[in-house]
């Protein structure tokens, strides 16, 4: 069976490095990291991170908390969950689904991740007494990780402009959270750039809102215009009702989507889309409450990774 001293040997380092390398890796220098995980692969080595919670007096268990009701099926949380898993199963913890606020502090666990918190929501996050990270920026210095949802706004209004449409619309949801205000600032901030006037809309984010906005405002919105929209079943819902009012899409009206998780795929027209890195964005959640918990709930601040436009059949 292979011990802690024969990685440090292959390593050429002390047991202590080795120690230091497995439970606080942030102490040390990241070639030296490397050094010893390669000795650890090359010997398969495998810590038993369950005998070190009991020594430390852990759980090895996260609770999963999510703040607004979601299909478990949706491909988003789909994709989002099992990035957590894999970031999760590298020290071997397990994940525990709490859907029900009364249940948030109850139980044995080591931490939480949050998912579909609300500025409403702040108020809880302060009677926490176990470590956390948000899934989605936020303005009140709680630790997250999320898109660079700002930078999505600007890289679909470019695109956008990038395709000589002569007008773009933004279409929002109807919530004034950091995410969706990032991304208007996005659309919002390109456009003045480039000395155009923003038009925005704001909608309940499902498909049927979305062809009801343009159902009702189709004969205001001038041909050779794209809809730059703040999510993928919002731009859904735009692409349905253009066709079923006889526009030409792409040619006459561009529709750009935001997510890029499965949605954008099924519609009639294959979507242009912001395309998230859901799954890294799960593993990095995972990463970030391990080491806050190994730090006993040090602050880890915010983390964003960058979208990036894949381009499809909604637009020209």
């Amino acid at each position: 069976m292979v011990t802690l001293l024969d990685v440090a040997k292959k390593a050429n380092v002390s047991k202590m490095t080795v120690s230091r390398v497995i439970n606080h890796p942030e102490q040390v220098t990241d070639e030296l990291r490397e050094l010893v995980e390669q000795a650890m692969q090359e010997l398969n080595y495998q810590p038993n991170y369950v005998a070190q919670a009991l020594v430390n007096n852990r759980t090895n268990v996260v609770k999963f908390v999510t703040l607004e009701d979601i299909d478990t099926t949706e491909p988003y949380y789909m994709n989002l969950l099992f990035g957590i898993a894999q970031g999760l199963s590298k020290k071997q913890y397990a994940i525990q689904l709490v859907t029900d606020r009364k249940q948030i502090k109850e139980g044995n666990f080591d931490g939480y991740l949050i998912t579909g918190a609300r500025s409403s929501d702040y108020s809880l996050f302060d009677e926490l007494a176990k470590p956390f990270v948000l899934f989605g920026e936020n303005h009140r210095g709680f630790d997250f990780v999320d898109n660079n949802n700002q930078l999505g706004g600007e890289i679909a209004t470019k695109y956008a402009l990038s395709r000589l449409y002569r007008n773009v619309i933004f279409i929002g949801i109807d919530v004034r959270e950091p995410f969706e205000v990032s991304r208007e600032t996005g659309y919002v901030n390109t456009l003045q750039q480039n000395k155009l006037i923003p038009q925005i809309y704001r909608i309940p984010n499902h498909s049927h809102a979305a062809q009801k906005i343009i159902k009702e405002n189709l004969g205001k919105f001038h041909h050779d215009t794209c809809f730059v929209c703040a999510s993928d079943r919002i731009a859904i819902g735009v692409v349905r009702q253009l066709l079923n009012e006889g526009a030409k899409v792409p040619e006459d009206f561009g529709v750009i989507g935001y997510d890029g998780v499965f949605l954008d795929q099924v519609s009639n027209l294959k979507l242009t889309t912001v395309k998230q890195p859901i799954f890294a964005m799960g593993e990095l959640l995972a990463k970030m409450l391990l080491q806050k918990i190994e730090q006993d709930g040090s602050p880890q601040g915010e983390a964003m990774l960058k979208p990036k436009l894949i381009r499809r059949q909604s637009t020209r």
